[in-house]
Protein backbone atom coordinates (compact mmCIF):
# COMPACT_ATOMS: atom_id res chain seq x y z
CA UNK A 1 0.00 0.00 0.00
CA UNK A 2 1.27 3.03 -1.06
CA UNK A 3 1.14 6.35 0.85
CA UNK A 4 1.67 9.01 -1.73
CA UNK A 5 0.30 12.62 -0.95
CA UNK A 6 0.16 14.65 -4.48
CA UNK A 7 0.64 18.27 -3.19
CA UNK A 8 0.67 20.01 0.59
CA UNK A 9 -2.39 19.99 2.55
CA UNK A 10 -4.95 22.62 1.45
CA UNK A 11 -8.05 23.65 2.85
CA UNK A 12 -10.60 22.07 0.23
CA UNK A 13 -10.56 18.58 -1.48
CA UNK A 14 -9.41 18.68 -5.17
CA UNK A 15 -11.78 18.21 -7.62
CA UNK A 16 -11.90 14.57 -8.98
CA UNK A 17 -8.78 13.51 -11.52
CA UNK A 18 -8.86 12.37 -14.96
CA UNK A 19 -5.98 11.04 -16.92
CA UNK A 20 -4.07 13.51 -18.82
CA UNK A 21 -2.96 13.27 -22.02
CA UNK A 22 0.06 11.58 -23.82
CA UNK A 23 2.57 13.38 -21.02
CA UNK A 24 5.39 11.33 -22.12
CA UNK A 25 7.33 13.76 -24.54
CA UNK A 26 10.93 12.95 -25.66
CA UNK A 27 13.70 13.14 -23.11
CA UNK A 28 16.96 13.62 -23.91
CA UNK A 29 18.78 10.59 -24.35
CA UNK A 30 21.81 9.92 -21.90
CA UNK A 31 25.46 9.89 -23.91
CA UNK A 32 25.49 7.07 -26.60
CA UNK A 33 29.00 6.18 -25.58
CA UNK A 34 30.12 5.71 -22.45
CA UNK A 35 32.77 7.78 -20.38
CA UNK A 36 35.74 6.27 -19.59
CA UNK A 37 35.27 4.23 -16.12
CA UNK A 38 35.41 5.92 -12.97
CA UNK A 39 35.30 9.75 -15.06
CA UNK A 40 31.83 9.35 -15.63
CA UNK A 41 28.81 9.68 -13.20
CA UNK A 42 26.83 6.94 -11.95
CA UNK A 43 23.68 6.30 -13.95
CA UNK A 44 20.48 5.31 -12.67
CA UNK A 45 17.79 4.59 -14.58
CA UNK A 46 14.47 5.47 -12.59
CA UNK A 47 11.33 3.01 -13.83
CA UNK A 48 7.54 4.21 -13.06
CA UNK A 49 4.28 3.80 -13.94
CA UNK A 50 3.62 0.05 -14.77
CA UNK A 51 0.62 -2.21 -15.78
CA UNK A 52 -1.01 -2.29 -12.40
CA UNK A 53 -4.03 0.35 -10.83
CA UNK A 54 -1.33 2.00 -8.74
CA UNK A 55 0.03 3.54 -12.06
CA UNK A 56 -0.56 6.98 -11.44
CA UNK A 57 0.55 7.03 -7.74
CA UNK A 58 4.24 5.68 -9.46
CA UNK A 59 4.28 8.45 -11.36
CA UNK A 60 3.55 10.77 -8.84
CA UNK A 61 6.66 9.10 -6.64
CA UNK A 62 8.92 9.43 -9.55
CA UNK A 63 7.84 13.17 -10.01
CA UNK A 64 9.39 13.66 -6.51
CA UNK A 65 12.51 11.97 -6.89
CA UNK A 66 12.79 13.23 -10.22
CA UNK A 67 13.36 16.62 -8.01
CA UNK A 68 15.78 15.61 -5.34
CA UNK A 69 18.08 13.38 -7.06
CA UNK A 70 21.67 15.07 -7.47
CA UNK A 71 21.97 15.43 -10.98
CA UNK A 72 25.85 16.93 -9.38
CA UNK A 73 26.38 12.84 -8.86
CA UNK A 74 24.02 10.87 -10.32
CA UNK A 75 23.52 11.13 -14.66
CA UNK A 76 19.34 10.19 -14.19
CA UNK A 77 17.76 8.12 -17.04
CA UNK A 78 13.93 8.41 -17.03
CA UNK A 79 12.11 5.25 -18.08
CA UNK A 80 8.35 4.96 -18.13
CA UNK A 81 6.02 1.85 -18.59
CA UNK A 82 3.04 2.33 -19.96
CA UNK A 83 0.01 0.61 -19.06
CA UNK A 84 0.06 -2.44 -21.49
CA UNK A 85 3.76 -3.19 -20.09
CA UNK A 86 6.01 -1.05 -23.00
CA UNK A 87 8.74 0.67 -21.66
CA UNK A 88 9.41 3.97 -23.13
CA UNK A 89 12.18 7.24 -22.67
CA UNK A 90 10.56 9.33 -20.68
CA UNK A 91 10.35 12.76 -20.08
CA UNK A 92 12.66 14.19 -17.28
CA UNK A 93 10.05 17.46 -16.21
CA UNK A 94 8.70 16.44 -12.57
CA UNK A 95 5.86 18.36 -13.23
CA UNK A 96 4.40 15.96 -15.87
CA UNK A 97 4.21 13.72 -13.29
CA UNK A 98 2.28 15.43 -10.50
CA UNK A 99 -1.16 14.26 -9.66
CA UNK A 100 -2.94 17.39 -9.57
CA UNK A 101 -6.51 18.50 -9.32
CA UNK A 102 -8.37 17.30 -12.16
CA UNK A 103 -5.07 14.99 -13.59
CA UNK A 104 -3.83 12.04 -12.94
CA UNK A 105 -0.49 11.37 -15.12
CA UNK A 106 0.03 8.35 -17.04
CA UNK A 107 2.68 6.87 -19.16
CA UNK A 108 1.58 6.72 -22.69
CA UNK A 109 4.12 5.25 -25.82
CA UNK A 110 4.06 8.26 -28.06
CA UNK A 111 6.02 8.21 -31.11
CA UNK A 112 9.05 7.04 -29.80
CA UNK A 113 10.67 3.42 -29.71
CA UNK A 114 10.75 1.11 -26.86
CA UNK A 115 13.56 0.53 -24.15
CA UNK A 116 14.92 -2.69 -23.71
CA UNK A 117 17.65 -3.81 -21.33
CA UNK A 118 20.33 -6.12 -21.64
CA UNK A 119 19.70 -9.74 -20.32
CA UNK A 120 23.19 -10.56 -21.14
CA UNK A 121 24.79 -10.94 -17.40
CA UNK A 122 26.83 -8.26 -16.65
CA UNK A 123 26.25 -5.72 -19.71
CA UNK A 124 23.60 -3.46 -18.03
CA UNK A 125 23.15 -1.26 -21.30
CA UNK A 126 19.75 -0.02 -22.35
CA UNK A 127 18.97 0.52 -25.74
CA UNK A 128 15.78 2.30 -27.89
CA UNK A 129 14.01 -0.16 -30.47
CA UNK A 130 12.30 1.10 -33.29
CA UNK A 131 11.38 -0.52 -36.48
CA UNK A 132 13.25 0.15 -39.21
CA UNK A 133 16.19 1.88 -37.17
CA UNK A 134 19.51 1.19 -35.71
CA UNK A 135 18.86 0.36 -32.04
CA UNK A 136 19.94 3.77 -30.15
CA UNK A 137 22.15 2.91 -27.10
CA UNK A 138 21.32 5.02 -23.95
CA UNK A 139 24.46 3.58 -22.22
CA UNK A 140 25.51 1.40 -19.35
CA UNK A 141 23.11 1.69 -16.13
CA UNK A 142 24.41 1.15 -12.68
CA UNK A 143 21.57 1.08 -10.47
CA UNK A 144 18.20 0.57 -11.72
CA UNK A 145 15.53 2.50 -8.80
CA UNK A 146 12.22 0.45 -9.75
CA UNK A 147 9.56 3.55 -8.39
CA UNK A 148 6.77 0.92 -9.26
CA UNK A 149 3.94 -0.06 -6.88
CA UNK A 150 1.25 -3.22 -7.45
CA UNK A 151 1.49 -6.12 -9.67
CA UNK A 152 3.77 -6.30 -12.07
CA UNK A 153 6.65 -3.99 -10.72
CA UNK A 154 6.09 -4.30 -6.71
CA UNK A 155 5.43 -7.94 -6.38
CA UNK A 156 9.08 -9.19 -7.48
CA UNK A 157 8.43 -9.96 -11.44
CA UNK A 158 10.92 -7.03 -12.25
CA UNK A 159 12.96 -7.78 -9.50
CA UNK A 160 13.42 -11.18 -11.46
CA UNK A 161 13.96 -9.33 -14.45
CA UNK A 162 16.96 -7.52 -13.09
CA UNK A 163 18.30 -10.39 -11.49
CA UNK A 164 18.64 -12.30 -14.88
CA UNK A 165 20.31 -9.01 -16.11
CA UNK A 166 22.50 -8.68 -13.21
CA UNK A 167 21.87 -4.89 -12.56
CA UNK A 168 22.21 -3.06 -8.71
CA UNK A 169 18.25 -2.16 -8.09
CA UNK A 170 16.79 -0.22 -5.10
CA UNK A 171 14.94 -1.95 -2.62
CA UNK A 172 13.67 -5.98 -1.83
CA UNK A 173 14.42 -8.89 -3.90
CA UNK A 174 12.46 -11.31 -5.71
CA UNK A 175 10.90 -13.12 -2.83
CA UNK A 176 10.64 -10.43 -0.40
CA UNK A 177 8.84 -8.34 -2.99
CA UNK A 178 6.28 -11.50 -3.84
CA UNK A 179 5.49 -11.67 0.04
CA UNK A 180 5.29 -8.32 0.52
CA UNK A 181 2.40 -8.05 -2.23
CA UNK A 182 0.24 -10.82 -1.38
CA UNK A 183 -1.34 -9.76 2.19
CA UNK A 184 -2.12 -13.86 2.46
CA UNK A 185 1.87 -15.38 2.53
CA UNK A 186 2.89 -11.71 4.20
CA UNK A 187 0.82 -13.16 7.07
CA UNK A 188 1.79 -16.70 7.43
CA UNK A 189 5.26 -15.69 7.04
CA UNK A 190 4.94 -12.70 9.89
CA UNK A 191 2.70 -15.17 12.29
CA UNK A 192 5.79 -18.29 11.49
CA UNK A 193 8.21 -15.61 12.72
CA UNK A 194 5.90 -15.14 15.84
CA UNK A 195 4.82 -11.52 14.87
CA UNK A 196 1.79 -10.31 15.79
CA UNK A 197 -1.22 -10.22 13.48
CA UNK A 198 -4.59 -9.82 13.52
CA UNK A 199 -7.55 -12.37 12.51
CA UNK A 200 -8.39 -13.06 8.65
CA UNK A 201 -9.54 -15.24 5.94
CA UNK A 202 -8.90 -16.13 2.38
CA UNK A 203 -11.24 -15.99 -0.28
CA UNK A 204 -9.66 -17.64 -3.13
CA UNK A 205 -11.37 -17.81 -6.77
CA UNK A 206 -12.79 -21.42 -6.66
CA UNK A 207 -13.97 -20.67 -3.00
CA UNK A 208 -15.93 -17.94 -3.92
CA UNK A 209 -16.85 -19.78 -7.19
CA UNK A 210 -18.23 -23.22 -5.62
CA UNK A 211 -17.91 -22.69 -1.56
CA UNK A 212 -19.34 -19.46 -1.17
CA UNK A 213 -21.59 -20.37 2.45
CA UNK A 214 -18.37 -21.43 3.52
CA UNK A 215 -16.19 -18.50 3.05
CA UNK A 216 -19.33 -16.84 4.30
CA UNK A 217 -18.87 -18.80 7.38
CA UNK A 218 -15.18 -17.66 7.60
CA UNK A 219 -15.84 -14.17 7.59
CA UNK A 220 -18.77 -14.55 10.03
CA UNK A 221 -16.42 -15.59 12.74
CA UNK A 222 -13.94 -12.37 12.26
CA UNK A 223 -17.13 -10.52 14.09
CA UNK A 224 -17.74 -7.05 12.32
CA UNK A 225 -16.59 -4.78 11.10
CA UNK A 226 -14.14 -6.49 8.54
CA UNK A 227 -12.19 -4.81 5.81
CA UNK A 228 -12.39 -6.57 2.31
CA UNK A 229 -8.91 -6.64 0.45
CA UNK A 230 -7.37 -7.57 -2.75
CA UNK A 231 -4.84 -9.84 -1.49
CA UNK A 232 -2.45 -8.50 -3.72
CA UNK A 233 -2.92 -4.49 -4.58
CA UNK A 234 -1.72 -1.43 -2.48
CA UNK A 235 -2.97 2.14 -2.62
CA UNK A 236 -6.48 1.14 -0.92
CA UNK A 237 -7.91 0.28 -4.40
CA UNK A 238 -10.93 -2.03 -4.02
CA UNK A 239 -11.02 -2.20 -0.13
CA UNK A 240 -14.28 -2.03 2.01
CA UNK A 241 -15.27 -1.97 4.87
CA UNK A 242 -17.95 -3.48 5.54
CA UNK A 243 -20.42 -3.54 9.06
CA UNK A 244 -23.30 -5.58 7.46
CA UNK A 245 -22.78 -9.27 6.42
CA UNK A 246 -25.35 -8.73 4.00
CA UNK A 247 -22.98 -5.95 2.36
CA UNK A 248 -19.89 -8.51 2.39
CA UNK A 249 -20.91 -10.37 -1.26
CA UNK A 250 -20.64 -6.73 -3.02
CA UNK A 251 -17.20 -5.86 -0.98
CA UNK A 252 -15.81 -9.13 -2.25
CA UNK A 253 -16.87 -8.31 -5.62
CA UNK A 254 -15.59 -4.81 -5.76
CA UNK A 255 -11.88 -6.82 -4.08
CA UNK A 256 -12.15 -9.12 -7.35
CA UNK A 257 -11.94 -6.28 -9.89
CA UNK A 258 -8.77 -5.73 -8.75
CA UNK A 259 -7.80 -9.25 -7.57
CA UNK A 260 -8.93 -12.68 -8.22
CA UNK A 261 -7.71 -13.55 -4.56
CA UNK A 262 -9.66 -11.35 -1.59
CA UNK A 263 -8.51 -11.24 2.10
CA UNK A 264 -10.92 -10.70 4.67
CA UNK A 265 -9.47 -8.65 7.90
CA UNK A 266 -10.88 -8.59 11.61
CA UNK A 267 -11.66 -4.78 12.63
CA UNK A 268 -9.13 -3.99 15.16
CA UNK A 269 -9.64 -1.10 17.33
CA UNK A 270 -6.76 0.81 17.51
CA UNK A 271 -4.51 3.90 16.39
CA UNK A 272 -2.52 3.04 13.18
CA UNK A 273 0.79 3.88 12.58
CA UNK A 274 3.11 3.29 10.36
CA UNK A 275 7.24 3.60 10.75
CA UNK A 276 9.94 3.40 8.26
CA UNK A 277 12.64 1.05 7.83
CA UNK A 278 15.87 1.58 6.38
CA UNK A 279 18.23 -1.32 5.25
CA UNK A 280 21.88 -1.34 6.89
CA UNK A 281 25.22 -0.39 5.52
CA UNK A 282 28.07 -2.19 5.96
CA UNK A 283 26.26 -5.50 7.12
CA UNK A 284 24.93 -3.17 9.91
CA UNK A 285 21.41 -3.53 10.85
CA UNK A 286 18.24 -2.52 9.40
CA UNK A 287 17.06 0.93 10.97
CA UNK A 288 13.78 2.46 12.28
CA UNK A 289 12.30 5.73 12.07
CA UNK A 290 10.58 7.67 14.51
CA UNK A 291 6.74 6.71 13.72
CA UNK A 292 4.13 8.33 12.43
CA UNK A 293 0.26 8.85 12.45
CA UNK A 294 -2.77 8.90 10.15
CA UNK A 295 -5.76 10.10 11.52
CA UNK A 296 -8.34 9.83 9.22
CA UNK A 297 -12.02 12.26 9.56
CA UNK A 298 -14.33 9.86 9.70
CA UNK A 299 -17.25 11.60 9.08
CA UNK A 300 -16.00 11.68 5.78
CA UNK A 301 -13.98 8.51 5.19
CA UNK A 302 -14.74 5.38 6.76
CA UNK A 303 -11.22 4.24 6.75
CA UNK A 304 -7.86 5.67 4.36
CA UNK A 305 -8.90 5.30 1.09
CA UNK A 306 -7.82 5.97 -1.91
CA UNK A 307 -9.42 9.39 -2.23
CA UNK A 308 -8.38 10.15 0.99
CA UNK A 309 -4.70 9.28 0.29
CA UNK A 310 -4.37 11.08 -3.06
CA UNK A 311 -7.55 13.12 -3.62
CA UNK A 312 -8.61 14.78 -0.20
CA UNK A 313 -5.71 15.77 2.02
CA UNK A 314 -8.27 18.32 3.77
CA UNK A 315 -9.93 15.47 5.77
CA UNK A 316 -6.38 13.67 7.14
CA UNK A 317 -3.86 14.42 9.33
CA UNK A 318 -0.41 12.84 8.81
CA UNK A 319 1.41 13.25 12.13
CA UNK A 320 4.72 12.88 12.42
CA UNK A 321 6.80 11.51 14.85
CA UNK A 322 3.68 10.11 15.87
CA UNK A 323 2.33 11.00 20.04
CA UNK A 324 2.87 7.99 21.54
CA UNK A 325 4.83 7.27 24.88
CA UNK A 326 8.30 6.46 24.58
CA UNK A 327 7.92 2.92 25.11
CA UNK A 328 5.08 1.93 22.46
CA UNK A 329 7.43 4.29 20.08
CA UNK A 330 10.46 1.96 20.95
CA UNK A 331 8.34 -1.39 20.71
CA UNK A 332 6.47 0.27 17.04
CA UNK A 333 10.06 0.81 15.81
CA UNK A 334 11.29 -2.47 17.23
CA UNK A 335 8.42 -4.52 15.29
CA UNK A 336 8.85 -2.71 11.96
CA UNK A 337 12.94 -4.12 12.29
CA UNK A 338 11.64 -7.28 12.86
CA UNK A 339 8.61 -7.81 10.19
CA UNK A 340 11.50 -5.73 7.48
CA UNK A 341 13.88 -8.83 8.53
CA UNK A 342 10.96 -11.49 8.77
CA UNK A 343 10.14 -10.90 4.76
CA UNK A 344 14.33 -10.70 4.36
CA UNK A 345 13.37 -7.08 2.72
CA UNK A 346 16.31 -4.84 1.79
CA UNK A 347 16.70 -1.49 1.13
CA UNK A 348 13.49 0.00 2.31
CA UNK A 349 9.99 -0.90 3.63
CA UNK A 350 7.37 0.83 5.60
CA UNK A 351 5.74 -1.44 7.82
CA UNK A 352 1.78 -0.39 9.04
CA UNK A 353 0.61 -1.70 12.64
CA UNK A 354 -1.86 -0.75 14.85
CA UNK A 355 -1.47 0.56 18.45
CA UNK A 356 -4.71 -0.25 20.87
CA UNK A 357 -5.92 1.04 23.61
CA UNK A 358 -4.21 -0.83 25.99
CA UNK A 359 -0.62 -0.16 23.83
CA UNK A 360 -0.62 -3.64 22.44
CA UNK A 361 1.23 -3.65 19.01
CA UNK A 362 0.09 -5.25 15.95
CA UNK A 363 1.73 -5.89 12.56
CA UNK A 364 -1.12 -4.87 9.70
CA UNK A 365 1.47 -5.26 6.53
CA UNK A 366 4.82 -4.58 5.00
CA UNK A 367 5.20 -2.61 1.94
CA UNK A 368 8.35 -3.23 -0.14
CA UNK A 369 7.81 -0.03 -2.21
CA UNK A 370 5.91 2.76 -0.49
CA UNK A 371 4.96 6.01 -1.76
CA UNK A 372 7.60 8.14 -2.05
CA UNK A 373 7.30 11.70 -2.76
CA UNK A 374 8.06 14.15 -0.19
CA UNK A 375 4.42 14.18 1.10
CA UNK A 376 4.75 10.47 1.61
CA UNK A 377 4.70 9.28 5.18
CA UNK A 378 8.22 6.83 4.35
CA UNK A 379 10.34 10.38 3.58
CA UNK A 380 8.80 12.11 6.29
CA UNK A 381 9.07 9.73 8.61
CA UNK A 382 13.07 9.62 8.08
CA UNK A 383 12.92 13.79 7.52
CA UNK A 384 11.46 13.58 11.38
CA UNK A 385 14.46 11.46 11.80
CA UNK A 386 16.91 13.60 10.48
CA UNK A 387 17.49 12.32 7.23
CA UNK A 388 16.23 14.50 4.81
CA UNK A 389 14.54 13.73 1.79
CA UNK A 390 17.66 14.33 -1.10
CA UNK A 391 20.05 12.17 1.30
CA UNK A 392 17.25 9.65 1.97
CA UNK A 393 17.14 9.01 -2.41
CA UNK A 394 20.84 8.93 -2.77
CA UNK A 395 21.32 6.32 0.91
CA UNK A 396 18.73 3.65 -0.88
CA UNK A 397 21.37 4.49 -4.37
CA UNK A 398 24.16 3.60 -2.23
CA UNK A 399 22.33 0.82 -0.87
CA UNK A 400 21.61 -0.84 -3.93
CA UNK A 401 25.34 0.08 -5.16
CA UNK A 402 26.72 -1.51 -2.26
CA UNK A 403 24.62 -4.75 -2.33
CA UNK A 404 25.82 -7.77 -4.79
CA UNK A 405 24.34 -8.84 -7.35
CA UNK A 406 23.21 -12.28 -7.89
CA UNK A 407 22.60 -14.83 -5.26
CA UNK A 408 22.89 -13.34 -1.55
Amino acid sequence: MSETAPTPPAGAAPAPATPTADPTAAAPAAPAVDAPAGTRKTRVALLFGGRSGEHAVSAATAAGVLRAIDREKYDVVPVGITRDGRWVVAADEPERWDITAGRLPEVTAGSGGEVVLSLTSGERTLRVLEPGRVPDVLGQVDVVFPLLHGPFGEDGTLQGLLELADVHYVGAGVLASAVGMDKHFMKLVLAGQGLPVGPYTVIRPQDWDHRRPACLGAVETLGLPVFVKPARAGSSLGITRVDDLADLPAAVEEARRHDPKVIVEAGIEGREVECAVLGGRDGQPPRASLPGEIVVDHATHAFYDFEAKYLDEAHVDLRCPADLPEHVIAEVRRLAVRTFEAVGAEGLSRVDVFVTPDEQVVVNEINTMPGFTPFSMYPRMWAASGLAYPELVDELIQLALERPTGLR
